[in-house]
């Protein structure tokens, strides 16, 4: 079994950013505009989002709007504005409403699929290596906390979970990035903590389990 510095060696260790990143949170985010609206730095897009997200959060659950019911009468309402707006723009000889062709440029749905993929592959490379067993401690803290989301789940339905997920992107970099001193001070007391809790489990259970001698494959 490896062998573990002392509690008192690990408290005077240097301080290192959460989870061992080395760069800065908008950089762990891709930068760009994805990071600015998830960063706030971009408040009109981000306060925009937050509201049109929470807006169908409330038609969807609260409501109990159906989908298709919801996306039918937005269609109806934008065809009757435009179909108004240029009528009376007509009418009195006014300069006909200009309404853009793209809501969303290329650059910019790009950037953000490009950021997604990226992360969706280092968290997946992240996963099979705390599977294989390569850092004992946080495969035991993924495991319990991957059961306490399953009990969780339970009492939300799939459109919460999204939505949580979705208040948490646009609330935790932000509040991380605003807080960062105050947030990597209580985050590493905590890991430093669960670390202990780790290296006592191990040495009063792990290292008493007996464990048979290991056979040597023959060669044929």
């Amino acid at each position: 079994m490896p062998i573990y510095s002392s509690d008192s060696d690990n408290e005077t260790m240097p301080q290192t950013k959460l989870f061992g990143r080395q760069r800065s949170i908008r950089s762990v985010l891709g930068g760009g505009q994805v990071a600015d609206v998830l960063l706030w730095e971009n408040k009109k897009v981000s306060a925009a989002l937050s509201v049109g997200m929470t807006v169908l959060w409330l038609l969807f659950e609260v409501a109990e709007y159906n989908f298709v019911t919801l996306l039918c009468h937005i269609s109806i309402a934008a065809m009757l504005i435009i179909f108004i707006w240029f009528t009376t723009a007509d009418f009195f000889n006014w300069n006909p409403p200009r309404i853009p062709g793209s809501i969303l440029d290329k650059s910019t749905f790009n950037e953000f699929a490009f950021t997604f993929h990226q992360r969706s592959n280092q968290a997946l490379s992240k996963f099979i290596d705390i599977a294989r067993g390569k850092e004992p401690a946080l495969f035991f803290m993924a495991i319990f906390f991957l059961l306490m989301l399953s009990v969780i789940g339970n009492y939300f339905t799939f459109l919460n979970f999204l939505y949580i997920c979705f208040v948490c992107l646009q609330t935790l970099p932000f509040l991380h990035n605003k807080f960062e001193d105050e947030v990597e001070m209580y985050a590493g007391k905590l890991i430093r903590q669960v670390k202990k809790m780790f290296r006592r489990f191990d040495s009063s259970v792990l290292n008493k389990i007996p464990r048979g001698p290991v056979k040597e494959k023959k060669l044929r």
